[in-house]
């Protein structure tokens, strides 16, 4: 039985930057719902600070978020990403999941 794999990244911008990284955000989101292994891939902005967003991802299992890695979207994220912004991505296992 495969396990889903759940994915939460931070990504704070960088100063003047909110608006390109919200763009770029966007961009990623439409190519990353349209990979056959991936149930979520939604964007929140902080209300507290309007710089971060945490991305909220799910996919089917391991075996998808290696294709999501490895495909021209992710790496065209993976090496622009550090132009507009910090990031702290983090991989869960589910405890407790319905």
């Amino acid at each position: 039985m495969s396990t889903r794999m759940k994915i939460v990244g931070i990504v704070t911008a960088r100063p003047g930057k909110a608006s390109e990284l919200g763009a770029f955000l966007s961009a990623m989101r439409v190519h990353s719902r349209a990979e056959p292994g991936n149930l979520r891939w939604d964007i929140w902005r902080d209300k507290a600070n309007p710089d971060r967003f945490v991305l909220d991802e799910l996919y089917v299992d391991e075996a998808a978020v290696a294709a999501h890695r490895d495909t021209a979207h992710f790496k065209d994220y993976a090496a622009g990403i550090g132009d507009l912004a910090d990031r702290t991505p983090i991989t869960l296992d589910p405890v407790e999941v319905d």
